[in-house]
This record gives structure tokens, C-alpha cells and sequence, in this order.
């Protein structure tokens, strides 16, 4: 390990200003980092109108740092990525590049790492982290110390020990795994259409989604939707003979928007062919087989799995507290219980719901919320270094909105129940308002104009995954899918 000041891409601390270390890049992370930015920029003009035959307190000295605070994001991605645009990513609805919002270009103000944090000790203020720039130079990991600590890592996929779902497992929690999925269901109805096994036909149009949640259903609905829109390109292959099956561990999908609406969408679901299967469990996926607790078996090629999310790793690498499910042990404040100068919010943070009557019930852990903790937090981070009073985090829940395709939704917001086009309509319109910047809105807008004046645009681009392939083949090398074949058997 190697004990190191950041330099470019790595700055040093500024002399008179704490060091704020914001470790991940998602919904907390950004806009908690954006919000100091613009406090801390506003402070600074505010100071120079004061002071101008002096030093110009505020302004940054070098990218990152400013006379009152640094903020240091650490990301294992240059981007933050608005996952509830995901399943129209995988649908082809929005371009890749408009579901993901660029740090650096939102951050001007901040000292952006692409890496991540491997262990935190906060008894020392200190942060092994595991940058690109170490990792080029070989050092491994370096080692940052920080004044105040930000803990939005987010979540990662909850996997059970389902045999074979490690080997055939598809994620959906990256924009990558999302255009990945529509690359792949494209290419089954490519093999469907041009094999004369009956077998690896079947197989081919079989697509088993595991998880009821937003993440299953969404992505279920939007990309059935797709591929039956794709089928007219097909000489031989018609929407019913696609197998599209949903299995939910629990009695109902969709718990977010209520009972109600849970159950129409079982029966939107059903009504376009998609077996939905409650209160059943995948048992195994071995040899592309998956075989469910009710004793169903089904050939398939695709399997997505979508069974909920855990805490980031990380939170177990720290001296931090945490509860029962591995979340940071937070108060109202946004503080870490019994911890003074560590923060967290959003998927790693259980903070306690003060507008909820029900005697410890905690915030959902959701973009709703996570958006809104991150002002929040920004602002009691500035008061603590500031010595002015904190405040506490509340917001009453104001509903949920999900896509069930083109046209289709359902919505439970401020207890009104909507479904159809116009909890479709709502579920865009929300999703828009909250997409960050001008310039995303205006994109994906201008995508979603352009797909009412035209066809949708159905092509698989799978070889981008092994972009150097041809040249592999061409330089008398194996291609990446013969080595992935020889491996399978």
C-alpha cells in the first residue's frame, strides 16, 4: 500500500479547508457532491464581493478544492447512471449514453477518482482506495485521509446460492448489463429464426425473469414489448412463440404501488401471454435448464435475475456500526449513530422515517429518497464545518410509478391509483422531471419525439462486447465466443 496525497487526477489538500471524501458516484454521491459544489461556490462569490482587494476566498486554487472545503469523489465509473431509465435503455426506447450523466462534466468543482474504496478506518480519517492510476503504476492501492466522510456506495445484486446461476445469470443494474440483455434477447430470436432444432429453438425463445420487483417487471414488460414489435422482421418467428415467464418468491409483484395495483398488473402481464408465477423460487439453472419450486421446467438461454439488491461490500470493510442487513446505523441527521464526521445516505444508510407513525420504520431505500437526503446531507456537512445547527431528514413518501411497456404503466402517487397510457404518461413525465441536468432532459426527450414520428429500431451491436475480436481472427488468434464455447464445455 502506498501512502499518498492525490495528484492529478489526485489533488492536494487545500491548507485553510477540510477534505470531503464522497465515496461512490450514484443518486447520493453526485448530488450531494453537486450541492457542496454550489454552496461552497456561492460562499465563495459572496466572499470575493466582500473582499476584493484580498484574496478571493472560495475560488479554487487547483480542480477540486476550494478555501472552505475539498470534495473528493471516489467512483467505479465516470458517470452516475439514472437506473429508472434502464428497461427503455434495454427496450431501445433511449440511447445508452442518455441514461448515464458524465461526473466530471456535472462536477466541475470536484476532484473525481475512477476507483473504489477497499476499506475505510475512521478512527484514523483514512480511505484504502484502488484507483486505475495505482493500479497502471502497480502500487495496488493508496492511502487518502479525509477531514469528512460521505458513504453512498449503493447496492449490488442479492444472489442465492442457486446452482448454475453464476455460470448463466444475467444481471440489471448497469447500463451495461441493460444493452447487454437486449443484445442477447435480439440473438435468441436470431438463433430461434435460423436453427432447425426444435430443441435449441425452444430454448432460444424461453426468457425466464427472476424478481418481481421494479427492476423484473419493468424490464420484463418493456423488453416482451420489443420483441414482439421485432417478430414482423421475422419470417418464422410470431409473438407466441416466445416463452416469457416471471417468477416472484413472494405472494404478489410490485409492492410499491400497492395491492391493488400489484394485482393488475399480474393481470396486465398475463393478458399478453407472460406466465407470472407467485410465491415460487428458482431452485437451479444447471446446463441452461431452470427448474422452479413448483416442479416446472423450462429450456432457456436467458435468465435474468433481478431478486433484489444488498449493501455494497465495502460497509463491511469499516469500523463504522451497521444493522442487521449490513446498512450503516444512521439518525435523522444523516450522521452515522455514535460516529462524528461520517455521513451516509440512499442504499447504504438506514435512516429512520420521521414522517412514518409505525415505531422504527426506516426510508425506503429508493431514488425518491436518495435524491432528497443528498440536499439534506450536503447542507449539515456544511453547518458541521461551519458550527451552525443540523437538521433532520424528512419526506412523506409520495408514491411510485412504473412502466409496463409501451403505452402501458401503473401509478400509486399521493394515493391516487392510475394505470394504462396515463399512468404511463406519468411514469415519463416524473422520470424526466428528475433525469439530472438540462442536457439529458433535452436528449431523451427529443428520443422519445423521434420515436412517435418513427419505427423503433431493432439491431443487435453484441460484437461491441468483444470489439477486438475480428482483429483476434484476422491476426490468426481465437475469436473471444470460440474461447467462451470451449470453456462452457
Amino acid at each position: 500500500m502506498v501512502k499518498a496525497e492525490i495528484s492529478e487526477g489526485t489533488t492536494p489538500a487545500p491548507a485553510s479547508g477540510a477534505r470531503v471524501l464522497v465515496v461512490g458516484g450514484g443518486y447520493v454521491g453526485m448530488y450531494t457532491a453537486l450541492h457542496l459544489q454550489r454552496k461552497l461556490k456561492a460562499k465563495g462569490r459572496k466572499s470575493r464581493s466582500g473582499d476584493k482587494g484580498g484574496r478571493e476566498h472560495g475560488r479554487p486554487g487547483q480542480h477540486g478544492a476550494h478555501d472552505e472545503a475539498e470534495i473528493v469523489v471516489v467512483s467505479p465509473d465516470p458517470y452516475m447512471t439514472y437506473q429508472p431509465f434502464l428497461p427503455e435503455a434495454a427496450a431501445g426506447n433511449i440511447s445508452p449514453r442518455h441514461v448515464v450523466v458524465p461526473l466530471r462534466r456535472v462536477l466541475p468543482g470536484c476532484t473525481v477518482l475512477i476507483g473504489e474504496a477497499t476499506a475505510i478506518d475512521h478512527a484514523r480519517r483514512t480511505a484504502t482506495l484502488r484507483t486505475l492510476g495505482s493500479e497502471a503504476e502497480g502500487a495496488g492501492t493508496v492511502e487518502l485521509r479525509y477531514d469528512e466522510l460521505v458513504l453512498a456506495p449503493g447496492s449490488v445484486s442479492r444472489t442465492l446460492p442457486v446452482p448454475g446461476l453464476a455460470d448463466h445469470g444475467i444481471g440489471f443494474k448497469s447500463v451495461e448489463e441493460a444493452i447487454g440483455l437486449r443484445n442477447h434477447v435480439i440473438e435468441q430470436m436470431d438463433i430461434a429464426s435460423s436453427t432447425r432444432d426444435p430443441a435449441v429453438r425452444d430454448a432460444a425463445l424461453t426468457f425466464v425473469f427472476v424478481g418481481g420487483g421494479y427492476a423484473g417487471v419493468e424490464a420484463l414488460a418493456e423488453l416482451e414489448d420489443m420483441a414482439r414489435y421485432a417478430t414482423r422482421y421475422y419470417h418464422n418467428v410470431k409473438p407466441e412463440d416466445m416463452k416469457w415467464i416471471l417468477v416472484e418468491a413472494t405472494g404478489r409483484i410490485l409492492p410499491e404501488v400497492g395491492e391493488e395495483m400489484g394485482r393488475y398488473t399480474v393481470r396486465e402481464l398475463r393478458a399478453r401471454n407472460i406466465d407470472v408465477r407467485l410465491d415460487t423460487r428458482l431452485d437451479s439453472c444447471e446446463d441452461r435448464v431452470a427448474v422452479l419450486s413448483d416442479g416446472a421446467r423450462f429450456p432457456t438461454r436467458t435468465i435474468v435475475w433481478t431478486a433484489g439488491v444488498k449493501p455494497h461490500p465495502v460497509l463491511a470493510a469499516t469500523d463504522l456500526p451497521r444493522d442487521a442487513r449490513g446498512r450503516l446505523r444512521c439518525t435523522a441527521r444523516l450522521g452515522v449513530e455514535g460516529v462524528e464526521h461520517a455521513w451516509a445516505a440512499g442504499d447504504a444508510a438506514a435512516v429512520p422515517d420521521l414522517t412514518s407513525d409505525e415505531p422504527g420504520k426506516e426510508c425506503a431505500p429508493n431514488a425518491q429518497h436518495a435524491v432528497r437526503q443528498a440536499k439534506v446531507l450536503a447542507e449539515n456537512i456544511l453547518a458541521s464545518l461551519r458550527g451552525e445547527p443540523l437538521r433532520d431528514y424528512r419526506h412523506a413518501y409520495a408514491g411510485s410509478v412504473a412502466s409496463l411497456g409501451l403505452h402501458k404503466g401503473v401509478a400509486h402517487v399521493y394515493g391516487r391509483k392510475l394505470k394504462g397510457y396515463p399512468a404511463w404518461l406519468m411514469h415519463r413525465v416524473y422520470h424526466l422531471s428528475r433525469v439530472p441536468t438540462f442536457n439529458r432532459k433535452a436528449r431523451v426527450l427529443a428520443e422519445w419525439t423521434l420515436s412517435g414520428l418513427f419505427k423503433r429500431e431493432i439491431v443487435s451491436l453484441g460484437s461491441l462486447e468483444h470489439p477486438r475480436a475480428e482483429f483476434e481472427l484476422a491476426a490468426g488468434g481465437e475469436s473471444p465466443k470460440d474461447r467462451n464455447d470451449t470453456d462452457d464445455t
